[in-house]
Order: C-alpha cells, then structure tokens, then sequence
C-alpha cells in the first residue's frame, strides 16, 4: 500500500499559531473537528499535547452534518472564542460556503485548510497545495504503470503548503493583517 497523505494532523498546530500571529490576543481559540474522520482521535490527542506546550487555551467542537454548524458557530460566540481554525475534512470542504457564511454571521475569525476557503470569503487558510498532491499522485500511478510495486514506494508528505488572505473579510472583521503575514502569503485577496 502506498499513497500521497494529506498531513492534515500536522498541520492543525501550525493554522493555530498563524491565527495566535493574526489575531492578538488569543486567549481561546476554537478547532472544528469532523468527529467521523479518521484523523479525528489523533488531531485531539496531538493538538491536546501541543496546546499544552504553547499554552494556548483551545475548544475542540464536533460536527460531523451542515446541521451542527450554527451550534458550532453559536458556541463559539457565546464563549467568546477568538477564532476558529476548521480542520481539513472533506465535508467542510464541500460545504465551506456554509461555513464560511458562518463565520461571517457571528463575526468569528476562521482559519481554515484549502485555499478555495479563502476564495469563497474565508479569512486565511493554510495547507497542503491540492495541485501538488494530485501532480504528486499522477507520478507514482505512472510509476505503477511501468512496473513498480506499491508496497515499495512510500507514502509521500506534501512538500508544497499554500497560505491565502483574504483581505476583504479581514477589514470586515477589523483585522489588521500585519505586514510580515502578508508577505508570506502565497495569494492575497482583496476583492
């Protein structure tokens, strides 16, 4: 067995420091966790360890249907969290206008891990490049192809991560974006 891994897990602790670097300061911050995905168990235990160890205060919240999102974002607003980072699911991505339309409504900043999040009026998103891991994905069917066995091929990690700002839903917010962020970003929408 073989593949091209998302590397989802890791990432969640880094889309909490850019919201820590976005937003100051951040006493709690809220990650939206699909309880259903496989990853669920190990994104909890290792954000647990990691939150610790920065001493950043988060709120783990489940939804796993479109139905749970507005106690989601309800909650979010009555404990005052400072932002939302919404993990890298397949069901969130596929209803991320609704989230994002969301996020907007209750005025929570939310980060998120694909870049269409940030195309569809989200705030910042940071993740593995989808264009890279399909690249990366065709390569090692081509290798297949020719003769190689998937057990000798190992799973590959994304080596290329995209960030995205929109600009536009910062100065609805009244985020102040600092320079240094913008200059990393990969894309900045301001439309």
């Amino acid at each position: 067995m073989t593949g091209v891994t998302v590397f989802s897990v890791a990432l969640e602790l880094k889309r909490l420091e850019l919201v820590r670097e976005l937003i100051s300061p951040t006493p709690l911050i809220g990650l939206l966790i699909n309880p259903n995905n496989l990853t669920a168990t190990a994104a909890r235990r290792e954000l647990n360890d990691a939150t610790r160890r920065i001493g950043q205060d988060v709120m783990t919240l489940d939804a796993s249907t479109e139905g749970e999102f507005e106690a989601v974002f309800a909650t979010l607003a009555q404990k005052r969290a400072s932002a939302v980072a919404v993990s890298d699911d397949a069901l969130f991505a596929n209803l991320r206008a609704v989230l994002v339309a969301l996020a907007e409504r209750h005025a929570v900043p939310a980060i998120y891990g694909r870049r269409e999040f940030a195309h569809a009026g989200g705030l910042i998103s940071y993740g593995a490049s989808i264009a890279d891991q399909y690249y990366q994905s065709g390569v090692y069917v081509g290798r297949i192809l020719k003769g190689a066995k998937p057990a000798d091929l190992p799973f590959l990690q994304p080596t290329k991560f995209e960030l995205a700002i929109n600009l536009k839903t910062a100065k609805a917010l009244g985020i102040a974006v600092p320079a240094p962020l913008i200059a990393r970003a990969d894309e900045v929408i301001d439309k």
